[in-house]
């Protein structure tokens, strides 16, 4: 074999292993550089012009048009509040208080990042549907109708939850592992 295919195949092999190993990387999720406020947390730099390119690519490949952090900061839960994985078999009550945002709202996701299909066609709860001078509010998600603030988790074995926080205060921007976040509370599960 001459120099010049050696050459060629040493090229090659660097090419996919560095090409397999951004792809690594980028998939890798954002173990490194995240905030946590109990089972929700946030990367430190989302959405900020300190952004890696290696967040930045994260991103892009979970967050979906995702807005600056002066916009919106993004929380998400795989848990609940005692460690447990989140699954659509059991019931749970997210409580919480006021957010230093302009609007907020929960979204309920599948662990590949999708909104879940379910035959209510309800998806998310948004600060719109809680009184403006309500100190506190409790969602509940189940795989079942209930009545009042209800997200369902049919068709999910395991799920996320989102919570996305518009308008941010100052505060908020700056310390995002500071701020007091919804309890998930695991009410029940069948079995």
């Amino acid at each position: 074999m001459n120099a010049a295919a050696r050459y060629a195949i040493c090229i090659g092999i660097g090419l996919l292993a560095g090409g397999g190993a951004a792809v690594h990387a980028v998939r890798a999720g954002f173990a490194d550089g995240t905030l946590a406020s109990g089972p929700w947390e946030t990367g430190r730099d989302f959405g900020s012009a300190r952004a890696s390119a290696l967040v930045r690519a994260r991103v892009a490949l979970a967050g979906l048009l995702a807005l600056p952090r002066g916009e919106a900061i993004y929380f998400t839960a795989r848990t609940d509040s005692a460690g447990a994985p989140l699954e659509s078999r059991c019931r749970y009550a997210i409580r919480g208080g006021r957010f230093d945002a302009r609007w907020w709202s929960i979204t309920l996701y599948d662990r590949a990042g999708y909104l879940v299909p379910n035959p209510w066609h309800r998806y998310s709860i948004g600060s719109a549907l809680i009184a403006r001078d309500a100190d506190s509010w409790e969602i509940v998600v189940d795989p079942a109708e209930q009545p009042g603030l209800w997200i369902p988790s049919t068709n999910a074995p395991e799920f996320d939850l989102t919570l996305r926080l518009y308008h941010p205060g100052a505060a908020l921007r700056d310390a995002p592992q500071n701020a007091a976040m919804p309890e998930i509370a695991r009410l029940a599960c069948a079995p």
